[in-house]
């Protein structure tokens, strides 16, 4: 008998010792200083020339019934969209916008100056278009052409780039370089010296395009509209981690 009480007794004892040593090794852990670190954000850049412009144009046409005014609006959208393509403009290219049938209303009051229900003067029909013009050169002559035919709405012009892959990874580059830079003088102005890379976390990429607007109803007759398509400037932004070296 106090042979098995003896043997219950050690074995309590190395039960407890077993289930004491994770605890032991988990306070050590937390009693153990965290790496210094210091985080940085950085802002890169890259301007191109714009390869592509994509432009919105319109044709819009009333009369005093629903088909006329549909009838009309076919015909000069059919010849707005024959020139483009006789001009290079490839299918994938042309895309419809917006099409839609309003009908116009006069609203009145009578001679006591309360409203009378509105009287129906006819109906206006309005068609857009996106034309992605790959061509710059062509850009002007383009838009004149499509005066000349009809279109009397819209000519917001935006000029991108087809391929900016080259111009966003510069900007990447520049981003990162910024943001070591910035560690690299914060660091030196606290005495301390820059580690390793911890992480890097890379913020939105912004590519916002250039617009150029033109009333299409004042666009010459005699000459090629003028455009100008300036730069356009991709930003990046990353986020970078370091260790402090002790």
């Amino acid at each position: 008998m106090a042979l098995m009480k003896t043997r219950d007794f050690v074995f309590a004892a190395l039960l407890g010792a077993t289930l004491l040593v994770p605890a032991t090794r988990s306070f050590a852990e937390d009693a153990k200083p965290r790496e210094a670190i210091i985080t940085v954000t950085g802002e890169g850049h890259s301007a191109i020339a714009p390869d592509m412009a994509v432009v919105t144009l319109s044709v819009v046409k009333q009369a005093k019934a629903a088909q006329d005014a549909l009838d009309q609006n076919n015909k000069a959208m059919g010849a707005v969209l024959a020139t483009l393509k006789d001009s290079g403009i490839a299918e994938r290219d042309l895309q419809t916008s917006g099409f839609s049938i309003q009908p116009q209303y006069v609203y009145q009051n009578d001679k006591n100056g309360q409203p009378v229900p509105p009287t129906l003067t006819g109906y206006q029909v309005t068609n857009g278009l996106t034309v992605r013009v790959r061509d710059l050169s062509k850009l002007g002559a383009l838009l004149d052409q499509a005066v000349n035919l009809g279109v009397n709405q819209g000519g917001d012009i935006q000029f991108t780039n087809d391929k900016p892959d080259a111009a966003l990874e510069e900007a990447r580059r520049n981003a990162v370089a910024d943001a070591a830079a910035k560690a690299k003088t914060l660091t030196d102005a606290a005495g301390v010296k820059l580690g390793r890379v911890i992480s890097i976390n890379e913020g939105a990429i912004v590519t916002p395009p250039q617009p150029y607007m033109r009333s299409m109803a004042t666009a010459s007759a005699d000459k090629a509209v003028p455009v100008a398509s300036g730069e356009n400037t991709y930003n990046a932004s990353v986020s970078i981690t370091y260790a402090i070296q002790e």
